[in-house]
């Protein structure tokens, strides 16, 4: 089918899989499993617009960008089916919602799941530019996208692995993370989670750097402007995570749940991009 059709079809597939999160949110009181949903719709939606399209580029690009959708849905996917199945309390950030949306709840929840759907067309699109890059299988191009991508999904589990250790020790309870990358970042998770999506543009924009008769630098880009599209994806990850249904909601929960702590916390801890503690 054309890429038209396919990220129509994509986004039906994700609309209808958020319906179902919603749906199973309503007798579990569980709204977290909309974060699950969202991980495997979103992999699944990508591999629609990989394989089902009709499209320029090297079948092996297409299986090897194919296989990163899929390694990173899965991973994400499990992990928070995990975390939700065993929660012995909602989410902290739907939680929040439920009161402050009170007997609308329902209602504004199942348009915000639609939203999220939405947002996911962003992210196939950026799979699917990457996945038909016109060019030679296998190029520097496509390894460098490859190790990025599994630097963010290792990066990414050793966050959560870290936090779930400590969340484990009781003598923890009502302290604030700050140890391995938490204490570099106050949502490390988060920066691996959007630095993943990097790994697209880096396959997908064709750029040449060269040098003219005089000496003087040379930048071209390539013909193909889809791959442009692929920017998209790590573009509205930031945006997701930094400033909407990210930090934002998560650190007036913390704010609230831990006070002091958590200040001091985020006044020596960047809230994103990693980097060393600052000295109290």
């Amino acid at each position: 089918m054309s890429a038209i059709c396919s990220i129509i079809v994509a986004s039906i597939v994700m609309s209808l899989m958020m319906m179902a999160a919603w749906a199973v949110q309503i007798p579990t009181r569980q709204s977290g499993w909309a974060d699950c949903f969202w991980s495997f719709a979103i992999g699944i939606g990508g591999l629609i617009v990989t394989f089902f399209t009709i499209g320029e580029g090297p079948a092996e690009r297409r299986w090897l960008v194919g296989g990163m959708v899929l390694f990173w849905s899965m991973r994400l996917g499990f992990h928070i089916l995990a975390r939700t199945a065993t929660a012995t309390y909602e989410d902290p950030r739907y939680a929040d919602l439920r009161k402050e949306w009170g007997s609308r709840f329902q209602a504004r929840l199942f348009l915000f799941l639609q939203i999220q759907a939405l947002c996911g067309v962003g992210l196939v699109v950026t799979v699917y530019a990457a996945a038909h890059a016109p060019g030679q299988a296998f190029a520097i191009t496509d390894w460098l996208g490859l190790g990025l991508l599994i630097v963010s999904v290792i990066g990414e589990g050793i966050a959560d692995a870290q936090l779930r250790r400590f969340a484990a020790d009781k003598s923890n309870h009502g302290k604030v993370c700050d140890k391995g990358l938490w204490a570099w970042s106050r949502h490390p998770n988060y920066f691996f989670e959007w630095l993943g999506w990097l790994a697209y543009p880096v396959i997908a924009v064709s750029l040449f750097v060269g040098t003219t008769e005089t000496g003087a630098t040379l930048i071209q880009f390539g013909s193909w402007w889809q791959g442009w599209l692929t920017l998209i994806g790590p573009v509205l990850m930031y945006w997701l995570l930094v400033h909407v249904s990210g930090i934002p909601p998560l650190e007036a929960h913390m704010l609230k749940s831990r006070g002091d702590a958590f200040k001091a916390y985020m006044a020596r801890t960047s809230a994103f991009f990693p980097r060393p503690p600052r000295k109290n």
